[in-house]
């Protein structure tokens, strides 16, 4: 069977091109268009490529051209999406830069706000429990996650990790480890109910967050990207209750601190995220006919 690729782009010079395959609609994958494409093409590698059909209806790798709605001689349409990287990286880049940013904020006071002083025990407990969040989440890219898509065209890791390097990293750290809040200040003040509450709480939502991690990974074979509906710890509630708990534990840390700076990343974060669950709600809900009516995106009983 033949099958010609067109470029969306109207000046490529390489495009249109007919690919030769053995099978038919129904044995032929567009994996394997995909990697026939990059056979006459090396730069264009699988995940570089965006398969459409006429109407530019994106192509799934995993179905056969007959279930996309392709048929012989028909015509796919091709768009370079640039160079890829993997979100696996990419995560390991945004999380690792709080990591090497706040101990720089914490032991080099004297560089940052010219001069020394004693960490207060908000300070103290603040730096601990956002150290062990993002080593949390690199334990958890490393160990844990399964990817749907495995790359991210390469330019938009910079703008994924101005979020955190700048709002929680730079932003957080350095208003909360400031002099203001150091030991003996009564802005520093806090009672040993207000902060370890605030350290439980804390530590309930991460750990709460931690296992719908795990409850999504249990979903999805390796080497798949199988979907399926979760059920479960939080799930019975809301579709993500991983976004809810990391909420929750980042509010923790705002109350503990009262710094302008914690409300203001808990506020994009959590709009970010909420932005995230409605797409993921309503997915689930168009792909799993069967899927809870009850449930809402990532508030219980809200939205």
């Amino acid at each position: 069977m033949k099958i010609t690729i067109a470029s969306r782009n109207p000046k490529s010079t390489k495009f249109p091109v007919t690919l030769e395959f053995e099978g038919t609609p129904s044995t032929v994958t567009v994996l394997d268009v995909a990697k026939a494409l990059e056979s006459k093409f090396p730069k264009y590698y699988p995940d570089r490529q965006r398969l459409t059909n006429s109407d530019k209806k994106v192509l799934s790798i995993d179905k056969t051209l007959a279930e996309s709605g392709v048929q012989e001689n028909d015509i796919i349409l091709f768009k370079d999406l640039g160079p890829q990287i993997g979100w696996r990286t990419v995560f390991l880049i945004e999380y690792g830069g709080p990591l090497v940013i706040h101990p720089l904020f914490y032991y080099l006071s004297g560089v940052f706000y010219k001069g020394s002083f004693e960490h207060s025990p908000m300070q103290k407990a603040v730096y601990a429990m956002v150290m062990l969040h993002f080593l949390k989440r690199e334990l958890e890219t490393v160990f844990v996650h399964r990817f749907s898509h495995g790359t991210m065209p390469f330019m938009n890791v910079f703008k994924n990790s101005a979020h955190y390097w700048f709002l929680s990293g730079i932003n957080l750290a350095y208003w909360v480890y400031g002099p203001w809040y150091g030991a003996g200040k009564a802005a520093a003040t806090r009672s040993d109910v207000w902060l370890w509450g605030s350290v439980a709480v804390w530590a309930w939502a991460e750990f709460s967050n931690l296992l719908n991690h795990i409850t999504l990974r249990n979903l999805r074979p390796p080497g798949t990207r199988t979907r399926a509906i979760p059920y479960g710890y939080g799930f019975d509630l809301v579709s993500c209750p991983n976004y809810l708990f990391e909420t929750i534990a980042w509010t923790a840390v705002c109350f503990l601190s009262t710094s302008w700076s914690a409300f203001l990343f808990n506020i994009v974060a959590t709009g970010q995220m909420y932005v995230w669950a409605v797409k993921k709600h309503k997915s689930y809900r168009k792909d799993f006919p069967d899927y809870p009516r009850n449930r809402k995106s990532m508030f219980p009983f809200i939205a």
